[in-house]
């Protein structure tokens, strides 16, 4: 049901009917009320010009398919004629409505939204522009706003200049106040009081450690002008640095120029005196049992915290620091090792290894890979670790009858010449390979406790042409020593010539005789005999090997070996040439010597045995390449001569000795080439004096 109003169709528009395209003025509300362009409304059966076509109740008759049909006719282009639009008429006897306002008839209809929309050109014409206010008060407003700024701007200015004249108010640098000085007093007044200390060390504790710096040798120096800068005393245009000219308080630590390398290595001394390793946790097994060592926490110096803190503290404390430092903890902690102890160490010894070679069985005892086995980090975690070149003696030794041993090539002398002797290929375990495959089975129990392995072809560590390559040619030097009898001598002497006799060292290597011969025990095949230790002659096993050590160091000498290490008699002994003898003590003596060329050098060593009426002969030669024509040697006069005094010695141990004086001595090696020194090396021995020893006890003082 819709709303109506009596007397009133729902199309009619408020006002009377307006004829489509045309308007009227609404006589109760004096509106303009315009038609609709178009008048879309259906048309009224009543309306003549609306034409319905009749329909017919009659059967349409069909329509023969076969008859022709006529053509239709084609439709002819006919251009239609333009024509004029008629001018709208003007409706008489109304008034201007060109300022009213207009509103379209389907604006007020009731189902207006139902209706098309006017076109877009229909809409109504634009309003005028409105009425310009007055701009009087709007100019002082800016006038005002100008002034404020030119007297911030002019205020901001004077800042600036302001702030290069004096230093802020309560300022100081390093303590030394400075406030409102000029640059120049401030950099006068700086100078004079910290001039006397820039070189003020520097002190540093750690725990009951003490440590010095010296500012001088850490690269430490004060930069005056820079810290002036940074206190003020230039030209800013920051408004604090302006409104610190007359308030607040203005501490500044002084600007430094700083050596960095030199401090670092400053700081790096320190540290060697704290730095602690760390000490991760390891299980050896010394006799094939496990042996735990327990971690440790490190320490080091935090060296950048260091640094920090002494250019903090120069100029400006001279109060100790506190060394910073901090904790490095191991990988793997104590809990870790004792799981470890359990899971691998104790089942790794618990038995031997079976080895298959083919249709070979082994057992591979626990005291032939224990020496090589430990239990050390590896990948953050704990676990079993096989040295091979500390398993390969033992393993051949426990796979005795499984192929065939390696010969490594070797160079002997025959016939006055060097001559190469070839190695031999080997067949048996590699111990590589050995040690990779036996650390899965040591964890392993009962038949799993076993490794089969493949025997291969094993190549002499020291092959043929390794030893050609060495180019051994001819004797390069040679040098004998003589020794009075005694048997020990002429056991421990030998034993010692034959422990280095054919040993080669290549280039570039370094020869130890501590290394080489090892300790001199029972074991070792040396006996008992004079040595000399505390300045005076014992009895120790070894006893005359210096005289082996001492024909060696002069075959080196005049051979051209770099000296490495050399130790003179604690005091001369006359059968040794002057200055230019050695001896040794295991463990902490040594004889050792450098091979500076390019071809390898073979010691050929062997001894003539003294008897009761004839003394003994050292011999000692170096065979190789010539590099030197010849090297020679002089000695300089003795000097600084010391007296020996009287001791008496009354223990079992006393061997009698005669005084011998003391005094230095320089030696002097001279390389010759091409009949010229090439260059010149010089040693300086020095002898302390022997003092008699009579074994007994010490006579008491004859009363007066």
């Amino acid at each position: 049901m819709t709303d109506e109003t009596p007397g009133r169709r729902e199309d009619e528009m408020p006002g009377g009917d307006v004829p489509a395209g045309e308007s009227r003025v609404d006589p109760e509300t004096g509106l303009v009320v315009e038609s609709d362009e178009l008048d879309l409304s259906e048309p009224s059966p009543s309306d003549p010009d609306s034409v319905t076509p009749p329909q017919s109740d009659a059967t349409p008759e069909p329509v023969d398919e076969a008859a022709p049909v006529d053509p239709e006719p084609e439709p002819t282009s006919v251009e239609p004629e333009p024509i004029e639009p008629e001018p709208e008429p003007v409706p008489t006897g109304l008034r201007d409505h060109s300022d009213d306002i207009v509103i379209p008839a389907h604006a007020v209809s009731d189902d207006w939204d139902e209706r098309p929309r006017p076109a877009a050109g229909d809409s109504p014409p634009p309003a005028g522009p409105p009425d310009e206010p007055s701009t009087s008060g709007r100019h002082w407003g800016r006038y005002v706003l100008l002034a404020v700024l030119a007297l911030v701007g002019a205020a901001y200015v004077t800042g600036y200049f302001l702030t290069g004249t004096r230093m802020p108010a309560d300022a100081s640098i390093a303590g030394v106040d400075v406030s409102g000085q000029t640059r120049a007093e401030a950099r006068e007044t700086l100078e004079r009081a910290l001039n006397p200390i820039a070189d003020r060390e520097i002190d540093l504790t750690y725990g009951k450690q003490e440590f010095t710096v010296d500012p001088a040798d850490a690269g430490l120096k004060l930069d005056v002008e820079r810290s002036l800068d940074r206190a003020g005393s230039a030209r800013s245009w920051d408004p604090r640095a302006m409104v610190a000219l007359f308030v607040g308080k203005h501490p500044h630590a002084p600007v430094l120029d700083v050596d960095e390398a030199a401090l670092s290595a400053s700081v790096a001394a320190i540290s060697e005196g704290i730095d602690r390793e760390v000490v991760e946790p390891l299980i050896t097994f010394p006799n094939g049992a496990p042996k735990a060592r327990q971690p440790e926490e490190g320490l080091v110096v935090s060296r950048s915290d260091a640094e920090d803190a002494i250019r903090d503290a120069y100029l400006v404390s001279d109060e100790p620091i506190e060394v910073p430092t901090a904790a490095v903890e191991p990988t793997v902690d104590a809990e870790g090792l004792a799981t470890a102890m359990t899971e691998i160490a104790e089942p790794a010894v618990s038995a031997p290894v079976t080895l298959t070679v083919g249709d070979k069985t082994v057992a591979l005892p626990v005291t032939a890979f224990a020496p090589a086995l430990s239990v050390r980090v590896r990948d953050d975690r704990l676990a079993p670790v096989l040295d091979p070149e500390k398993l390969a003696q033992p393993l051949t030794d426990s796979t005795t009858g499984i192929g065939t041993k390696a010969v490594d090539a070797t160079v002997v002398i025959e016939g006055g010449k060097p001559v190469v002797v070839p190695g031999k290929e080997g067949l048996g375990l590699q111990p590589a390979e050995m040690a990779e495959s036996l650390v899965p089975a040591l964890t392993q129990t009962g038949e799993a406790r076993a490794v089969e392995v493949e025997a291969k072809v094993v190549e002499p560590q020291f092959t043929t042409a390794d030893a050609e390559a060495l180019k051994i040619t001819e004797k390069i030097s040679e040098f004998e020593t003589q020794f009075p009898y005694a048997e020990y001598r002429n056991t421990n002497q030998s034993r010692g010539a034959e422990l280095i006799d054919g040993t080669i060292v290549k280039p570039g290597e370094t020869f130890s005789f501590n290394d080489t011969v090892g300790e001199r025990t029972v074991d070792n095949g040396f006996v008992t005999g004079t040595v000399i230790n505390g300045g005076v002659f014992r009895e120790e096993l070894g006893g005359g090997v210096s005289q082996v050590v001492t024909t060696l160091y002069n075959a080196g000498f005049f051979g051209g070996m770099d000296d490495v290490e050399h130790h003179p008699h604690a005091f001369y002994i006359d059968r040794y040439p002057v200055g230019r003898e050695a001896t040794v003590y295991y463990g902490s003596l040594d004889l050792r010597f450098k091979n500076p060329t390019d071809y390898g050098v073979l010691i050929r060593a062997y001894v003539d045995k003294s008897t009761p009426g004839k003394q003994g002969v050292m011999h000692v030669e170096l065979w190789s390449t010539k590099v030197w024509d010849k090297i020679e040697a002089d000695a300089s006069p003795r000097r600084n001569g010391r007296s020996p005094g009287t001791r008496y010695d009354d223990t079992d141990r006393c061997v009698a000795q005669a005084p011998i004086s003391g005094f230095d001595i320089d030696i002097v090696r001279r390389f010759i080439k091409d009949g010229k020194v090439a260059k010149t090396e010089t040693d300086t021995a020095n002898y302390q004096a022997a003092d008699r020893v009579i074994c007994g006890k010490k006579p008491k003082p004859e009363d007066d």
